[in-house]
């Protein structure tokens, strides 16, 4: 090692406790470029789907997942955060920010980052997320020796200790991820969902035993595991109509439904987002639960003693 690598290696481990501006100044570009971790978090659902591949073959759940597979979630999630951010590459890590080389490394477990002995002395983004917590944070800790367990794996990659993780500057800690609603229903639902044959019936279980619920295409991709997958939602053959008779409206990412979610104390569906609920025409008995106007009538939601009535169309705009 000559000289002129010695005195760069020692620049980069000579950060002590009062501060790293580097770090800083790529913070700061992250959430710049993010002030929400919306897209953040849009990248990792989309990693996360991407890997379950639920329209393929209807995994929703990590333990469906073979061991190879889950392996490759943080390459997943680093390569979906570059194309989110387009960050350029790194020279020598993975990505290139605000002037700074940055490493991408992902764990399902919280603070078990595994760093390779090339990534020491560099900033790490390290990211956690975990699908059944509907849960996922972000922050950036530079791999300094002292913050490096001693031990490591056969790959020399070694772990934060406790100082180092507590050195993590968290751009977002513990933030809501998009919920994959099959992991909220019960086993018995689940096995009436996917005990059809027919994709279309799947769709239609679905939508009967998740009311109230957002349910994203993702999810109902899972169930239906065809190519136009949306179409089983729609009017004109698919769940909204062959549901309606049964008092069943599935809203949608339109102006009147997000109305109509309001009116009626729903979850407002957000872009590709559905919700169904099963709706009956108000009666003196319904007191004052809130309702909703359609063609003409009033309408509440049902409960359990409220018999199925056909419930009118829903405007699509």
């Amino acid at each position: 090692m000559d000289g002129e690598t010695i005195s760069v290696q020692a620049a980069l481990w000579s950060v002590d406790e009062s501060g790293d501006p580097a770090l800083d100044t790529v913070a700061d570009e992250i959430r710049r470029a993010d002030p929400d971790g919306s897209r953040f978090a849009g990248a990792i659902r989309r990693s996360i789907d991407m890997l379950l591949d639920g329209q393929h073959t209807g995994r929703f759940r990590w333990d469906q997942l073979f061991k190879t597979e889950k392996a490759h979630l943080g390459t997943l999630i680093e390569i979906n955060v570059q194309r989110e951010f387009d960050f350029a590459d790194g020279a020598s890590m993975d990505y290139s920010i605000a002037g700074s080389d940055v490493d991408c490394k992902y764990s399902q477990t919280l603070g078990q980052w595994m760093i390779p002995p090339e990534a020491h002395g560099h900033l790490l983004l390290v990211v956690w997320a975990s699908d059944e917590q509907s849960r996922w944070s972000a922050g950036l800790v530079r791999a300094l020796p002292e913050r490096l367990n001693n031990g490591g794996n056969r790959d020399a990659k070694k772990t934060l200790n406790t100082a180092g993780r507590q050195a993590v500057k968290w751009l977002f800690d513990g933030a809501p991820l998009q919920e994959n609603m099959l992991l909220r229903l019960s086993e018995p639902d689940i096995d009436a969902i996917f005990s059809h044959k027919s994709g279309q019936r799947r769709v239609d279980e679905l939508f009967l035993r998740a009311q109230g619920r957002r349910v994203s295409r993702t999810v109902v991709a899972t169930v239906a595991m065809q190519e136009d997958y949306m179409k089983r939602v729609r009017y004109n053959g698919g769940s909204r109509s062959r549901l309606q008779p049964r008092g069943i409206v599935i809203l949608g990412h339109y102006s009147s439904h997000g109305r109509i979610a309001e009116a009626l104390g729903l979850p407002v569906p957000g872009p590709g987002e559905s919700v169904s609920a099963r709706l009956a025409e108000a009666r003196p008995e319904h007191g004052a639960a809130p309702r909703v106007e359609l063609d003409g009538r009033e309408w509440v939601l049902a409960g359990p003693a409220d018999p199925e009535q056909a419930v009118p169309k829903l405007p699509e705009i």
